[in-house]
This record gives C-alpha cells, structure tokens and sequence, in this order.
C-alpha cells in the first residue's frame, strides 16, 4: 500500500500493511512566507517520511488579515506573541467583513499549498490546518470574546457567521490548491472555558457549517480537540472520519475513546515528555499505543503540534517504532 492508501484504509477502520504516522510542528520564521512554509514542510517530510503532511501555518494567520499582528518570541512550540487585537469594544465585531481569501495571508497559505503541492511527488496526503471559528473569535478578542458571547451572544454569533462563512470559502480553495484534506481545529471545547450548552449554541453550528461544505468535497479529515477536559463526547458526534486530541495528558485513553468514538483515533504520542526523553521510551509508548487502540482505525500521532527543539533521533523513532511493528 502507498501512503494514500495506508491513509485512506486508516481513516476507514480498514487494514493496513503498517499503522500510518505523522508528526507536526510550526516553522517560526520560515512560515512568515510562502515559500519559507513550503520550503520547510518539504524538508520536515523529507527528514521523516510521514505518511500525511499537515501543513501547520504561522500560529494567528487565521486573524492577520482582519488586522491582528503577532511576533515569535521563542516560544518552544513554536507559536507567537499577539501584539495586538482587532476586537476591542462590542462594536467591532459588526465591523468584521468576509476575507478575499486569494489575498493577503489567506493568499500567502494557498500560494504555500500550491509549492508543497509541486514538491510532493510521491502523492502523501496533504492536510491543511483549519480552525473553529470560535477559536478565530477568541484570537480576534481575546478573552473579552467570552463576556461578549455571554451577555452579548446575538452580537457574537453574528460575527460568529462571518468568519464560519470565510472559512468554508478558505477550505474550498485550499482544496482546490492543492490540500488533500482538511485538519480542522477547536480549541474552545473544553470545559475549562464553556459550558456544553455554550459550545451547542457558539460553536457546533459555525464548525459544522465549515464541515458540511469540506465533507462534501473529501474525506480526509482529522478534527482536533485542543486542550484538557475537553467536551470529546461531544465532537464525536460530528460527522468526521478521524478525531485527534492529547490523548496522554486529558481523558479520554485511546482505549477508552475506541469506545466512544467509532472513527479512526490519530494520536498515541505525549509531545512535551515521552518524545523529549530517548527513543526507548517512544517506542514503548508507540507500541501501548497500538495494544490500546489496535492496528486498525489509528494513525500514530501526537497530541498538537510537537515542540520545535524536539532531536531529530527522537522522531526518527517514532518512525522506527512503527516500521518495527
């Protein structure tokens, strides 16, 4: 089986000639064009040989052209700073207009999948990184978008729809650049900020409007659940063929998620400790991993993004464990 095809049977619960993995990490710098983000991406998978590219974007491209303006710090995860907001006072959601998404850094991203589309000639599947809307909100207000969405929630899902309707359009067109699939990420269904009565009203109806118009067109779609605590029984609703979420640090296991979910599960991996240590522990982990969620309907990933000082050797093992099994 090629790497589409390992993919494709992972995603579908079929067997597999080896459980698919994949890795990914933010490229600070590179990623401020699109030829840096190209360049790097194509490195990363040449160094590594996953199974699928997620592109990961400059963390905050979602908002800079609504405005936002971000720098990198050093930050081992590899994402920056917000210098500052475009939403600081209720009446500047209603300012919020839909994005030309063939311009500015929506461009720059489509023009990145286009190179990585050109330099991929191997034909692995090509994510691209899409998030909530209500992540965009957060990022565009910062934590006044909470305030608003409670005493405010006709103002917020207003703006809400704005930038749902933005994003189906962006992942259409990253389709047609050259994207394979969509990775689609929340990051505000955890119970740490909302309620579930929260996310039913401000956040699965603008995710699953992006959802609706991506499913139609592919069915290579991991959604990721950010953070810990999360509402996992909740996004195992949608109708996703692969969930992704930090499966080491918040319940819930993979073997209990197997349970829950009746999808592929794509993780297995602690990013900021087991992966940070020797390659011996990896590979234990990798092989619970699989005695957890068995060799069909998993891709071997990590929980996020994996920190960007993070030894080549310990990623080649990841790999390594892999192949061995």
């Amino acid at each position: 089986m090629n790497k589409r095809e390992q993919v494709l049977a992972g995603l579908a619960g079929q067997p597999v000639d080896r459980v698919p993995v994949a890795l990914w990490r933010h490229f600070p710098g590179d990623d401020s064009t699109a030829q840096g983000l190209a360049n790097a991406t194509l490195a990363f998978q040449a160094q590594f040989d996953f199974d699928l590219i997620k592109v990961t974007p400059a963390s905050g491209y979602p908002v800079e052209d609504w405005g936002a303006r971000f720098r990198y710090r050093g930050d081992r995860e590899g994402t920056r700073e917000c210098l500052n907001r475009p939403v600081n006072s209720l009446a500047d959601w209603a300012r919020l207009r839909h994005l030309d998404t063939t311009r500015g850094v929506l461009g720059r991203e489509l023009e990145a999948l286009r190179l990585i589309r050109e330099g991929t000639r191997d034909g692995t599947p090509i994510l691209e990184t899409v998030f909530s809307p209500l992540y965009v909100a957060k990022s565009l207000a910062g934590d006044r978008y909470l305030s608003d969405l409670r005493r405010h929630p006709e103002t917020l899902r207003a703006a809400l729809l704005v930038i749902a309707e933005t994003y189906a359009r962006f992942s259409e067109a990253a389709l047609a650049a050259g994207a394979d699939g969509i990775f689609f990420a929340t990051q505000c269904a955890t119970y740490d900020l909302l309620t579930v009565e929260e996310y039913l009203d401000f956040g699965v109806p603008y995710d699953r409007l992006i959802l609706d118009v991506i499913l139609k067109q592919t069915e290579l779609v991991i959604l990721h659940v950010h953070g810990t605590n999360i509402m996992f029984d909740l996004l195992a609703q949608y109708p996703v063929p692969a969930i992704n979420w930090h499966d080491r640090r918040t319940a819930p296991s993979l073997a209990q998620a197997r349970q829950r979910f009746t999808g592929c599960l794509v993780g297995g991996v602690n990013e900021w400790e087991t992966l940070q240590t020797d390659p011996a522990a990896i590979e234990l982990q990798v092989k619970d991993a699989i005695a957890q969620a068995g060799r069909d309907g998993l891709i071997i990933g990590a929980g996020c993004v994996i920190p960007v000082d993070t030894p080549p050797s310990n990623i080649l093992a990841v790999r390594r464990a892999v192949d061995s099994l």
